[in-house]
């Protein structure tokens, strides 16, 4: 009965492995649908609509076959749209499920003299890719964003195009059906070995056989290795014949056991979907843009800023660091290699990593701006950015650059929403930006006088200390050799820089602006004159060693500033600051 037992279980367990198995491979069907895009015309970029994109659920796979090197970007529609303005482009849309082709004439005409526009390394992209003959990548867009096609701008798009999703069909009982069947043959097997232990006990007793009659020695001598041994017991090989079945029956229930765990799908998939946990959320008002970068788009951004700028201070390259520098942050670095063969304190260094905090503008057109915390990597402070794009063609910009001394706590919108922008005269600030700058200028030349002095908070302040305690020591050198004959004064004023401000969580503003400092050493009369041969500074920047009208040195501060709200009880807090010699002119008579 239990040889019965054990072939019942054989052959149920060769039927469920067997269908398990095929449901896994011969039954399985296709794992993902594809559509072939038909392209109509010919332009130097396709533009694949989010529509197209989303036809069908699931992460998308791009494929393009075309002669020579191909490149394709995605990021919001919008801004591939307003990229794409002065070229014109095929455009991929889908309309109650029918995939359909456009050709969209320039709208912006490009002036005579531009060169054909490259879509290659521009920052409004998300991600890029480029490949040479075919390019296969995996995608996942939302709706809102597109996909740009094309080769190098200029020769037409590629033709041929194929987009696929997963189906997402399953196989939930193979696994139940080969395990189940695995462990069938593990039983039948147990049934077979019982079998066979209970055959040969029911035998019973053997009889004892005839006397053997007493013979004569038989000579069995053999020759070789082998000679005089006689031996009942099986040799090695004969075991390993006789286990070899118990072997390799285990090893094919184990095979179809890793066979059917390989992946989720192949097994029913039972209980609730988990709900989510809540955390906490930010409102954003409906009129509110979006953020102008992502973290991984500013992440990538400021990677190549930073490795373009630092080329730039390798080669003193003004116009290599105008390709990402502007405004404050390129003026100084364009004295600053002036003055290369000097000994001189070193600029701030525009670090790529890591990017530590993101706080982007919310908006939709241009120009747009967003701040980036970024650490060195050193032991010195982290570095506060604020970078700016003017239009959809050109790079963002550092424009101010400053070393965080505040170990600030504020309360900043998350990446993916973005802060809107506050007007420089805006009412609701302690300071309304605009004013910000001339305040801070009062306070370092009038110090507690100033009229400002009770806005600003002094005890986390470190520069205002430094630029008070500098004074006062260059007052006493000058006291004591120039004090006859000249005279040493100090001013500040705002910068010519427009005020950056972006608003917090609270109310409140990041507001960054600039300060020129200067300091004028004039003569007191007619027959003095004013020497700068102990300056080799401002003798490169002047290229003079003496004037009798005197000299007037500008400094540059980049400053960066947390503005409360009006309603609020706290004070303006300094988050960061970097100051550097903009220029030396020899002072109007």
């Amino acid at each position: 009965m239990r040889f019965i037992w054990a072939v019942t279980a054989f052959v149920l367990a060769a039927l469920m492995i067997g269908a398990g198995i095929a449901q896994r491979t011969i039954f399985q069907g296709p794992k993902t649908e594809s559509q072939s895009i038909a392209v109509t015309g010919d332009a130097p970029y396709l533009l694949i609509d989010g529509a197209v994109l989303r036809s069908h659920e699931g992460s998308q796979t791009l494929r393009v076959q075309e002669d020579g090197t191909i490149f394709a970007a995605y990021g919001r529609t919008a801004d591939l749209e307003a990229w794409l303005t002065p070229s014109d482009y095929i455009h991929i849309t889908e309309d109650s499920g029918e995939i359909a082709s456009d050709r969209v004439a320039a709208t912006i005409p490009p002036a005579a003299d531009a060169a054909p526009l490259s879509p290659v390394g521009s920052d409004l992209w998300l991600d890029e890719f480029q490949q040479d003959d075919v390019l296969i990548t995996p995608l996942q867009l939302p709706a809102d964003m597109s996909l740009l096609v094309a080769t190098d701008g200029v020769n037409p798009a590629p033709s041929n195009l194929t987009l696929s999703w997963p189906i997402g069909a399953t196989t939930p009982w193979a696994g139940p059906l080969i395990v189940g069947g695995s462990i069938l043959l593990l039983a039948g097997i147990v049934l077979y070995i019982l079998g066979v232990r209970h055959a040969r006990r029911s035998r019973g007793p053997r009889r004892k056989g005839l006397p053997v009659p007493t013979t004569e020695p038989v000579d069995v001598s053999v020759e070789g290795e082998d000679k005089g041994v006689i031996s009942a017991t099986p040799t090695r090989r004969q075991l390993a014949r006789g286990r070899r079945p118990f072997v390799v029956i285990p090893a094919v229930a184990v095979s179809a056991l890793l066979f059917a765990g390989c992946s989720a799908d192949a097994w029913p998939q039972f209980g609730s979907t988990p709900t989510p946990s809540s955390t906490a959320s930010v409102v954003v008002p409906d009129d509110q843009g979006s953020p102008v970068v992502s973290q991984a788009q500013a992440e990538r951004i400021l990677a190549h800023v930073a490795d373009q700028v630092a080329d730039a201070d390798a080669a003193f390259d003004p116009a290599a660091a105008a390709t990402r520098l502007a405004g404050s942050a390129l003026a100084v670095r364009e004295t600053d290699y002036r003055l290369k063969d000097l000994t001189r304190a070193p600029l701030t260094r525009i670090p790529g990593t890591p990017v530590r905090v993101v706080l982007p503008e919310a908006f939709d057109e241009w120009p747009r701006t967003f701040f980036a915390v970024v650490g060195t990597g050193a032991s010195t402070a982290d570095v506060i950015l604020t970078l700016s794009q003017t239009d959809p063609w050109s790079p963002y910009k550092v424009t101010a650059a400053a070393e965080l001394v505040a170990d600030a706590s504020l309360n900043l919108a998350p990446t993916y929403v973005g802060a809107v922008a506050i007007d420089p005269d805006s009412p609701f600030l302690v300071l309304p930006p605009g004013e910000v700058a001339t305040a801070y200028a009062d306070v370092l030349t009038n110090g507690d006088d100033s009229e400002y002095s009770g806005l600003f908070d002094a005890e986390s302040d470190p520069f205002r200390t430094l630029v008070a305690e500098n004074r006062a020591a260059r007052m006493d050198s000058f006291n004591q050799t120039g004090a006859q004959t000249g005279t040493l004064s100090f001013a500040a004023s705002a910068g010519e820089a427009e005020p950056v401000s972006l608003a917090t969580l609270d109310s409140g503003a990041i507001v960054a602006v600039t300060v020129n400092e200067t300091d004028t050493v004039a003569p007191t009369n007619t027959d003095a004159v004013i020497k700068v041969d102990n300056n080799p500074v401002v003798q490169t920047l002047t290229g003079v060693t003496q004037s009798s009208t005197g000299f007037t040195t500008t400094y540059l501060d980049q400053l960066f500033f947390f503005v409360p709200a009006q309603s609020s009880s706290e004070r303006i807090q300094l988050l960061g600051y970097s100051s550097s010699i903009l220029d030396a002119k020899v002072a109007s008579s």
